[in-house]
């Protein structure tokens, strides 16, 4: 006969320990088991085991015990990827602004001499 649980009164959480956590997953992998048959026999939510199941098939054991999620190899070396390619333009950017204002001080200094004569006026004549 199956054990039945009465929970009364309000309780906290219930947390469960990495190596409970990868037990159970394991025993979703037994033949003739399933992830919500594993899941009502040990009365936790089904969505929660599908979880503990894909963070182990994405990270191992590591992934459920810290419950991160897992970001795979290929997906950060992208990311890394995407981050130069974002800094190199930032640099280059960041160039072309330095180079519009220096000009830009060049061409109002040149625009202040163009305004000052040249020469001061001949009183001699």
């Amino acid at each position: 006969m199956d054990r039945i649980e009465v929970i009364t009164g309000v309780q906290r959480r219930r947390r469960y320990t990495p190596e409970e956590k990868a037990a159970l997953v394991a025993e979703c992998f037994k033949p003739g088991m399933s992830v919500s048959l594993v899941a009502r026999r040990h009365g936790i939510s089904a969505s929660l085991l599908f979880k503990w199941k894909k963070l182990m098939n994405d990270g191992g054991y590591s992934a459920i015990e810290s419950g991160d999620q897992v970001v795979s190899a290929s997906e950060v070396k992208a990311l890394n990827k995407k981050v130069r390619e974002l800094e190199r333009m930032l640099g280059r950017k960041t160039m072309e602004a330095e180079i519009l204002r220096e000009a830009l001080e060049v061409a109002q200094a040149k625009k202040l001499i163009s305004r000052m004569p040249l020469l001061p006026p001949d009183d001699s004549r």
